[in-house]
């Protein structure tokens, strides 16, 4: 016989067509208002906000439920400091010799390049990182499943908690990321996911002006 698996009553509040529409909408509008900063307020966030949205995001999904996430909240100046400057180190190396035309091309619209100066300014950068194993209880290795689909969950779920708190963010990829690895103390079988940039924005700030897919470009039903 097989050991009974622990279950729990499940915790779902059922709501009437009307309040489901009116959440929906409410949602979509919020969500919509959303843009990447790059231009932050040296301004404060409460950390309680902070620790709420990654608790928000460590409730995902992930396979087997692993939770093959890491996240290290940096906010020292020195940290963020050594930070920008190992990033921007990487940054330098993909716009003159990495990138080709064509992703250049795609890039100018936004106004990018080497400088990161919001690697400073922002209060807070969240650095993700990917587990591929795990460790039971008692030291043994275990294998994490499905961990890219995982992590890119809980990571969307942590920007969309911000910005329902009012926290402006902005995801940032150099490449590659092993320095963050040794600057933040982190394992090597940890791999370095995203920085997460998170903050006000600063006043004036400014976004390029772009269009999203409507929604039947983006969306069949069968």
């Amino acid at each position: 016989m097989t050991a009974e698996k622990p279950c729990q009553p499940l915790d779902f509040i059922r709501l009437h067509e009307e309040a489901m529409r009116e959440r929906s909408d409410e949602f979509f509008r919020l969500m919509h208002r959303r843009r990447s900063v790059r231009d932050f307020s040296p301004n404060p966030v409460p950390r309680g906000v902070i620790e709420n949205a990654l608790r928000a995001a460590g409730s995902a999904p992930s396979g087997a439920n692993r939770q093959p996430w890491h996240f290290v909240v940096v906010e020292t100046a020195q940290i963020k400091r050594r930070i920008r400057l190992a990033a921007e180190e990487e940054e330098r190396e993909f716009y003159q010799r990495r990138a080709s035309e064509e992703w250049l091309s795609a890039l100018e619209p936004l106004g990018t390049d080497a400088s990161k100066p919001f690697l400073e300014t922002a209060p807070y950068l969240i650095v993700i990182f990917l587990k591929k194993f795990s460790r039971a209880e008692n030291g043994e290795r275990l294998k994490n499943y499905y961990t890219a689909e995982s992590v890119g969950i809980a990571t969307g779920m942590l920007i969309a908690a911000l910005h329902n708190a009012g926290v402006a963010t902005l995801t940032h990829t150099p490449s590659p990321m092993k320095f963050l690895n040794d600057i933040l103390s982190r394992p090597p079988e940890e791999k370095p996911y995203m920085i997460l940039v998170a903050g006000l924005p600063a006043e004036g700030a400014q976004v390029p002006a772009i269009a999203r897919k409507p929604l039947e470009e983006m969306v069949d039903f069968l």
